[in-house]
C-alpha cells in the first residue's frame, strides 16, 4: 500500500485524479490543458499513478486514454483506514467516494484488479459455466467464436438476440462481447420495474472487453465496459455492480470459495 499514499501525497497527482473523476477516459493532451504543467511533468505524474494502480490506461490509436481505478482504494478502505487517524480517515472515505462516483457523462467504465492465479485459469473462469455459475450466478452458451451469438443464463431465464455475439476471443489474452438484451423476463427475474425496464430498453448496446496481462506472480485483469450512451442507466448499475462482481471472482480464483449472494440490483454486470 505504500506506493498508493506516496502517489495520493502529491497535490499535483490530487489534481489529475480529480481531473479524471471530472472527466474520465482524458488523453494526456486533454490532461494537460487543465493543469498549469508542462506535458512530461504531467507524464510523469501519470506514470507514478499509474504504477500505484490509481489510473488504468487504455489505447486508442497511437493515444492512451487515461481513467480512475477505484480498486486501491477499495482495499484501503476495507483493510487499512482504521490503522490511521480520524482526519486521515475521513479524508481517504471521501476520496473513495469521489472515485467511485462515476459522472453521468462517463460512457465508458474501466476497473483493474491483480489476481494471484494464471491466465489459462483466469480466462477459465470467464468463460467456463462451471465458473461463471459460482461468482456470478450466469452461464454463457456460445462457442466462443468472433462473430458467434451468446445466450446468457440468468435466474432461470434464457436471454438470446441475434446481437448478443462474442466480438474477440483471444485465449488467455482478450475477451470481448456485446452485452446482454434488457427482456421482460430478465427484468422480472432480476426484479426490475416495467419503468427501470423501459429506459434501459431505450438506450444503445454496450460492450465488455477483458484484458488478460500476466504481472509477476500475478495476473492484471482489466475490465472495459464501454459504448454507453450519455447519462446512460445501464452504466450506473454496472459501475456498482462490476467492483462487487470482480472482488468474488478474485475471492473465487485466490481462496478457491465464494462470497456472498450479491443483491440482483448489482448484478447486472
Amino acid at each position: 500500500m505504500d506506493e498508493i499514499f506516496r502517489a495520493l501525497a502529491d497535490p499535483n497527482r490530487r489534481r489529475l485524479l480529480d481531473s479524471l473523476n471530472s472527466r474520465n477516459g482524458q488523453r494526456l493532451r486533454e490532461l494537460c490543458s487543465g493543469l498549469d504543467m508542462a506535458r512530461q511533468s504531467v507524464s510523469k505524474h501519470l506514470a507514478v499513478l499509474e504504477e500505484a494502480n490509481l489510473v488504468t490506461t487504455v489505447r486508442s490509436g497511437r493515444e492512451k486514454l487515461h481513467y480512475l481505478n477505484a480498486a486501491p482504494i477499495n482495499a484501503i478502505a476495507d483493510r487499512w483506514m482504521r490503522r490511521y487517524d480520524r482526519r486521515r480517515a475521513e479524508t481517504l472515505a471521501d476520496l473513495k467516494e469521489a472515485l467511485e462516483s462515476a459522472p453521468t457523462s462517463d460512457t465508458a467504465f474501466v476497473y483493474t484488479t491483480f489476481i494471484k492465479t494464471t491466465p489459462e485459469r483466469l480466462w477459465q473462469a470467464l468463460t467456463d459455466p462451471a465458473f461463471t455459475r459460482q461468482y456470478w450466478g450466469v452461464a454463457f452458451e456460445t462457442d466462443w467464436r468472433p462473430g458467434s451469438p451468446m445466450v446468457w443464463e440468468e435466474n432461470g431465464q434464457r436471454t438470446a438476440d441475434p446481437n448478443q455475439v462474442v466480438l474477440e476471443a483471444e485465449p488467455y489474452r482478450r475477451l470481448s462481447y456485446t452485452w446482454h438484451t434488457p427482456t421482460p423476463e430478465w427484468a422480472a427475474a432480476a426484479d426490475i420495474d416495467e419503468e427501470l425496464l423501459a429506459t434501459l430498453a431505450a438506450e444503445s448496446r454496450s460492450k465488455v472487453t477483458f484484458e488478460i496481462e500476466p504481472f509477476g506472480q500475478t495476473v492484471k485483469l482489466t475490465v472495459i465496459h464501454d459504448d454507453f450512451p450519455e447519462g446512460s442507466t445501464m452504466r450506473q448499475m454496472v459501475s456498482t455492480g462490476w467492483p462487487q462482481l470482480l472482488s468474488a471472482l478474485k475471492t473465487l480464483l485466490e481462496t478457491g470459495e465464494t462470497l456472498p449472494t450479491v443483491p440482483d440490483e448489482t448484478r447486472q454486470s
